[in-house]
């Protein structure tokens, strides 16, 4: 069952949030080494949470949950921009020790549906080309995701 957040979901939240991104969070380690992975994510084991944080602050109304059996199994944050008609989905996962299948779809699907009670015209996501957001794109184009493009983020190191 889709449903709208609630205060008391946060820490189920941050705890799904926090597991589903640990192994993305050391590929970005592993890739740009310590120095350059610390000015980008101070504290890896907080950096979701903040962002979740932030985002229940300012716009708690877009925020869902996935509850299977009285447990929050995912979370799927969005925005909507009403001057450009385009809605957002943001940071969204489903707990990794779930096991039920589906979730994620669940999840886009009432969100698209907020998205076209709203006035949006399109739905837009954004996610690595990594191999550790392999599972996200594949979910994103099961949603119906069809138009894409690609870009690359260079560093150097001075």
């Amino acid at each position: 069952m889709i449903r709208s957040y609630k205060p008391e979901d946060l820490p189920t939240v941050v705890s799904i949030a926090n597991r589903a991104w640990s192994n993305i969070y050391n590929m970005y380690q592993d890739t740009y080494g310590d120095v350059l992975f610390s000015l980008l994510i101070p504290d890896k084991d907080i950096a979701k949470e903040e962002q979740i944080n932030y985002h229940v602050l300012h716009h708690p109304d877009w925020i869902y949950v996935c509850e299977e059996n009285g447990k929050v199994v995912g979370f799927i944050t969005f925005s909507i921009d009403q001057s450009r008609k385009i809605g957002q989905i943001g940071n969204n996962a489903v707990d990794p020790e779930c096991g039920l299948k589906g979730i994620g779809q669940q999840m886009y699907g009432e969100v698209f549906k907020r998205f076209k009670d709203e006035g949006m015209i399109y739905a837009q996501v954004r996610t690595g080309l990594d191999d550790t957001h392999l599972r996200a794109r594949r979910a994103y184009e099961r949603a119906g995701f069809d138009i894409r493009t690609e870009d690359v983020t260079y560093f150097k190191k001075l």
